[in-house]
């Protein structure tokens, strides 16, 4: 099956073409789609100059992966975040996986690139967050481009469209967390860990029993 990896951006400039680099070495059939939700940098002339594909959508990461699902051609919907990079047997894996008529969705285990304390610690912590149930957008979910339409896409929030998307992924079918890694950034975290992972564990638990994302929202926005 065909997989297309739809990119979210908004002044990725700096990551964007290292991203292209990783996904050139992918071995299967596969189209890439950057939705741009307005950048002010030149990300979107680095993403062309690269060969990608670019549409460009309201700002906010569901309304940017609906616009860039919408243009896909392929059987197979990867959202991959700026700063995650795909294992090279992303395809094949995914492939597989989706075959199974059971099987709604899924993602990839996660590592935090790099050498420092934080990405560290939170390679660490990220095992355990998926042994209570939660997954998040850093990790590439992926699912058929049929059943993503028939959940009607992302919702329009402005936080937690992807663990939305993981619930509803699992009420129709099951959610595979595959065993290849991806890699992404501890970039939010660097240099304000214990702040910063505070803050986001204590909305995660919000979250989970119930408060709206848009309240959530305004005590992230300070921290993005």
């Amino acid at each position: 099956m065909r997989t297309s990896i739809i990119i979210p951006t908004l002044n990725e400039s700096s990551t964007i073409g290292k991203l292209s680099k990783s996904l050139s070495s992918l071995d299967g059939d596969f189209e890439v789609i950057v939705a741009d939700g307005g950048s002010s940098d030149n990300t979107v002339e680095v993403a062309r100059s690269s060969g990608l594909k670019v549409v460009e959508a309201p700002r906010g990461r569901g309304p940017q992966m609906n616009a860039g699902a919408r243009a896909a051609c392929g059987e197979i919907l990867v959202f991959l975040h700026a700063d995650t990079q795909l294992p090279s047997c992303a395809l094949s894996s995914m492939d597989q996986a989706l075959r199974q008529k059971n099987v709604s969705g899924g993602n990839f285990n996660l590592i935090f690139g790099g050498e420092s304390r934080e990405a560290k610690w939170l390679t660490r912590i990220y095992p355990f967050l998926r042994l209570i149930g939660m997954s998040y957008g850093d990790s590439a979910i992926f699912t058929r481009k049929e059943t993503f339409d028939s959940l009607g896409g992302y919702k329009n929030y402005p936080i937690f469209e992807d663990s939305d998307l993981y619930k509803r992924l699992r009420r129709i079918g099951r959610f595979v967390h595959l065993k290849e890694n991806a890699v992404t950034s501890s970039r939010r975290f660097e240099g304000r860990f214990l702040r910063t992972f505070s803050i986001w564990a204590v909305m995660h638990v919000l979250y989970w029993v119930g408060v709206s994302p848009d309240f959530l929202n305004r005590i992230y926005r300070p921290i993005r």
